[in-house]
């Protein structure tokens, strides 16, 4: 089943083009990987996505919707691109607090079972401004993922983090895929993407190429 689909998009930013009608079909169910060198436009592809900046031509469906048009913004989506910003003298589960009222989906309890997955202390009084990298991405990764959402659509979610961390997060992942929901990840780790996805593209001349997944 079809959850995301591209259609003839291109898109150009700050003068530069980065993708030339592109087309791409993302199935429910699969993790998909997305490679190529700084500035090729992955962030930018996964904005589209999220419909936070839209193509200058062409459609973008998410559940049979059009982003910009019928839905601005597509439900039920977990996302990490850029680093997200938080309240600098609040502790981390009081900013998940505050994200979480806004759709008043989920208890404390579930926030603080979120926090724990990821690695991260939730009773700890110790002020966000005052994380290391690693427990910022690990903060990233729990609100995008406090509210079971079933699509996630993760930036280089594995930045910053330490080795038993990294293993931790790809397992959760793996995990999730057998529930059923999708997930587009970038990583500059090879092995990342080796371990996780069913399905990679590379950007490539303004196009999406798949990639052999053994050939990655």
């Amino acid at each position: 089943m079809s959850v995301i689909s591209m259609t003839n998009v291109s898109k150009s930013f700050k003068g530069l083009t980065l993708f030339d009608s592109i087309d791409l079909n993302i199935e429910k169910g699969k993790i998909y990987g997305f490679i190529g060198p700084n500035g090729s436009g992955k962030s930018i592809l996964f904005k589209m996505i999220c419909g936070f900046v839209f193509p200058d031509s062409g459609q973008i469906k998410v559940q049979g919707e059009t982003i910009g048009k019928s839905k601005r913004f597509p439900d039920n989506f977990g996302i990490i691109i850029d680093r997200p910003g938080y309240i600098a003298s609040k502790t981390g589960f009081q900013n998940l607090q505050d994200l979480a009222s806004i759709r008043g989906q989920i208890s404390d309890e579930k926030i603080k079972k979120t926090m724990e997955r990821v690695g991260l202390q939730p009773d700890a009084k110790q002020k966000v401004k005052n994380y290391s990298l690693g427990m910022k991405q690990k903060l990233a990764i729990a609100q995008a993922i406090m509210e079971d959402q079933q699509v996630l659509i993760l930036d280089e979610a594995f930045n910053a983090l330490d080795a038993s961390s990294v293993n931790t997060i790809r397992n959760l992942l793996l995990k999730f895929k057998k529930e059923g929901r999708t997930i587009l990840v970038t990583s500059h780790n090879q092995e990342d993407i080796d371990i996780l996805c069913d399905e990679v593209f590379r950007i490539n001349g303004y196009n999406l190429e798949a990639v052999s997944v053994a050939t990655v």
